[in-house]
């Protein structure tokens, strides 16, 4: 039964392949848009991380004053690790220096310190080799490296032998014990997949060891079978009150953050994901309404054939069956093609914004996205086919023998009226989601950051190691070196060197007191600001504003008194109505005893404009905008070690000049005065201010081409139902006109019909999108979710272009000929 049914339908689309055609592109737009969504939905939200044991990862942070997700001091890392009792391993991970000399030409790779455990927890074992074992990470250990794979093609030539041999990292000859798989890719908040890893606890620093250092480490951890999340918090929550009362003066109040991993690499992509999916579901609706329209209007001329099967016994049940199979094959056919377009659409997505996009080298078509695109298929067939079948499939017979049928067509207006009011709130509703985020889009561009990132480039230089070791006036005099060949570069306008907070890149935060206050007596009771190390050029660089006093000069030395310059956000919340300049603020010392850290007096001589330094959109949520701007002659001895193991450069070109040939120009300048160096990392300041939005302009491009291609779906929609209903009142209109009606009131009758139509879908569609949009709060920015601006905008977007569409079939029924139309009644 189900072959004949299915052989009578492909027939009768066959002897129509105009509507065939039109209905099955219409379906495979709304088919392929919804599987190609779905599969970036499948391979970042649904799909278990290609790890062992995936659904028990977490991440783990210490929940600090400023950020929930703060670094772990490595003392509590090693703490948590012994007295936990929820899970089976715990590992932790930091930044690590990546520079490589004595194998070929001298580069800097990505790199990461991590502990011994860290790979297996993940499941991950070398191709070769072994992975870290407790007693390479430990102090003092002989120093290891493990090395990817890509780098053992690259620089050994895939050479089997490569265990044991020596490799030099960051100054240290360190022996290769293990090559990790290409494979493993991990990209989170701290960490992305390097080419080096060393073992964290082998670290030389003294000061990394103390328990108020917070040097950007993090951790994962493989919950025990059987123990939940919230139990997990539990536990930590016990093992930080013991740290607390054993360490007041740093732990005094000590939390974890545990989260999922998954949601740690996910993060705030959930929400737009779900929101673009659910988005797209509307558009297959408006799809389905449109064949639904064209298969009510195609069901006019099969009435009489309905009849007649009815009149010769055939059962509605059976003829409703056939119409169903008929649309469910329109509905496959259509997925079938809408497959392709899902593969095109999704590499369209991904490359979109392909660096915000987390797990975007796991989305693809695999079997659960085919099965979601048949059973989408299927469930579209049924949708937009079950009222037709109903319908046609009990018609009057006397009347479909007799060639009438008016209650039928009547019936069948009210029904496409019916879909085309849904179509267009639907419509309304992608429409105002789209605009909300275009909205917020420019709202975010309109923000200042606080600095000019236009002819702005940021690289790194990684000095010889030897460097590091040689005495804080050698490291001054290779910074003024540095300065002084930067600055004869070809294309240079102004150039500083930077070191710790990075805009919009990375934080660097002390503690510190002001003046006139009295201080904690605990150290973690501290405020903290972040900090940068600049020189003198820095703010014609970035082109900051200054507020009051002066910027750094040359004069701020070694040899002169300490000073330091603050933001606004500063000024005002620390000293509100006075004027700061010539006020002392004082930060930690981290080259004192950690059991009684000492505090350097920094003389404030002024005050800058505020930057956004978690980005344009992020800023305004974080608790932490004070600012502190010092002098990079004036860092500590202690702090100049670290200096010299890398250093962030800004520069601002010329206008005329290219940004990465003023770059490589500059590189083979440096190159040729000093051959030790590594230079490495050319970014444009502009690129980072738009990464910082990246989500947005994600969401607004998919939402955008969603609204775009709903709400020509429903123009489409509105135009084929007033063209039908044009043409079931020929003779209705004709004897108007013969009455004496004017063309100006046939206009008049046929747009009414599509304005009622279209102010009753977008009645419907505004309380829809009142309740839909509170769910993209989090998404928007300047903006509220029922923004009468929005709402007013695409309203009249909506009337305008549904009225356009309606003009075509009025313009039509103006021309009906009196005569003709009459000759038929």
């Amino acid at each position: 039964m189900f072959l004949q049914d299915l052989r009578y339908g492909l027939r009768r689309l066959a002897k129509s392949p105009g509507f065939t055609v039109v209905a099955i592109l219409t379906l495979a737009l709304g088919i392929g848009a919804n599987s190609a969504i779905f599969s970036v939905v499948n391979g970042v939200l649904i799909n278990p991380l290609p790890f062992r044991h995936a659904d028990r990862l977490v991440s783990l942070f210490q929940d600090m004053p400023d950020f929930p997700e703060g670094s772990i001091s490595y003392p509590n890392f090693l703490d948590w690790q012994r007295d936990n009792r929820s899970f089976e391993s715990m590992a932790a991970y930091r930044w690590a220096n990546g520079t490589i000399t004595g194998v070929g030409q001298p580069e800097n790779v990505p790199a990461r310190s991590v502990s011994a455990g860290f790979f297996p927890i993940l499941g991950v074992n070398p191709i070769l080799g072994r992975n870290f074992s407790p007693e390479d990470d430990r102090r003092g250990a002989d120093p290891t490296v493990l090395i990817s794979e890509g780098l053992w093609q690259r620089k050994f030539g895939s050479d089997p032998h490569v265990i044991g041999k020596r490799l030099v990292v960051g100054g240290t000859g360190r022996t290769i014990v293990g090559v990790i798989p290409a494979s493993f890719r991990l990209k989170i908040w701290n960490f992305r997949t390097g080419d080096l890893y060393v073992p964290v606890g082998e670290e030389h620093d003294e000061q990394f060891f103390k328990r108020d250092a917070h040097w950007g480490m993090d951790a994962i951890a493989l919950l025990k079978p059987g123990v939940t999340l919230e139990q997990s918090r539990e536990d930590m929550a016990r093992v930080n009150a013991g740290l607390a009362a054993a360490y007041p003066d740093v732990n005094t109040g000590l939390k974890s953050t545990i989260v999922t991993l998954k949601e740690e690499i996910v993060g705030e992509m959930r929400l737009v994901l779900l929101v673009l999916l659910g988005a797209i579901g509307f558009v297959l609706m408006i799809a389905c309404g449109n064949v639904a329209n064209l298969l009510l209007a195609r069901s006019a001329s099969r009435q009489r054939e309905f009849a007649i099967r009815v009149a010769l016994g055939a059962r509605q049940a059976r003829i409703t069956i056939q119409l169903l199979t008929e649309s469910v094959v329109l509905a496959v056919l259509g997925g079938g093609l809408g497959l392709a377009i899902a593969r095109w659409g999704t590499a369209a997505a991904v490359a979109a914004v392909p660096r915000t996009l987390p797990r975007a080298e796991e989305i693809g078509l695999d079997g659960r996205v085919l099965w979601f695109t048949f059973g989408v298929s299927i469930l579209a067939g049924i949708l937009f086919g079950l009222a037709p079948a109903l319908k046609s499939a009990s018609p009057k017979i006397g009347e479909s023998l007799k060639g009438g049928g008016r209650s039928i067509s009547g019936y069948r207006s009210r029904t496409q009226a019916a879909f085309v009011i849904g179509e267009m709130a639907m419509a309304f509703v992608l429409l105002i989601g789209a605009g909300l985020m275009t909205r917020t889009l420019l709202q975010l561009w309109r923000v200042d950051p606080g600095f000019d990132p236009h002819h702005v480039v940021s690289f790194e230089i990684h000095p010889s190691p030897l460097l590091a070791d040689q005495s804080p006036d050698r490291i001054r005099a290779f910074i003024r070196q540095l300065h002084s060949s930067l600055h004869s570069s070809p294309g240079m306008e102004h150039v500083s060197i930077e070191w710790g907070a990075q805009l919009m890149e990375s934080d660097n935060e002390t503690g510190f007191w002001v003046e006139g206050r009295t201080p904690p007596a605990r150290q973690v009771d501290l405020p903290l600001a972040l900090e940068y190390f600049v020189e003198p050029e820095y703010l014609k660089v970035m082109r900051m504003p200054l507020l009051r006093g002066r910027f750094i000069t040359d004069a701020d030395t070694e040899h002169s008194a300490r000073v330091v310059l603050i933001d606004s956000s500063f000024a005002r919340e620390y000293f509100p109505g006075q004027d700061p300049i010539g006020k002392h603020v004082n930060i930690l010392d981290y080259s004192t005893d950690a059991s009684h850290r000492g505090f350097l007096p920094l003389l404030v001589v002024g005050v800058v404009g505020h930057v956004n330094q978690f980005g344009l959109a992020d800023d305004t949520k974080s608790s932490l905008h004070a600012q502190l701007y010092l002098p990079v002659m004036q860092t500590t001895d202690m702090g100049l070690k670290n200096v010299a193991l890398g250093i962030t450069v800004f520069a601002r070109h010329q206008p005329s000049s290219n940004a990465e040939s003023f770059f490589q120009t500059m590189r083979q300048q440096l190159l040729a005065s000093d051959r030790d160096i590594i230079v490495s990392g050319n970014e444009s300041e502009e690129e980072i201010v738009a990464r910082s939005i990246a989500s947005q302009r994600f969401s607004v491009i998919l939402l955008g081409v969603f609204a775009a291609l709903a709400l020509l779906l429903a123009s489409i929609g509105i135009y084929g139902v007033l063209s039908y209903l044009v043409a079931q009142r020929t003779q209705e209109i004709g004897m108007r006109m013969a009455l004496g009606a004017r063309h100006v009131d046939v206009l008049r009758l046929v747009l009414a019909d599509g304005a009622r139509m279209m102010l009753v879908g977008i009645a419907i569609g505004v309380l829809a999108a009142l309740g839909l949009t509170q769910w993209m709060t989090s998404m928007l920015f300047g903006v509220a979710p029922t923004d009468p601006v929005t709402f007013a905008a695409v309203a009249a977007v909506l009337c305008g272009i549904g009225l356009c569409a309606c003009y075509i079939p009025a313009h039509r029924a103006m021309r009906v000929d009196p005569i003709l139309a009459l000759r038929h009644e």
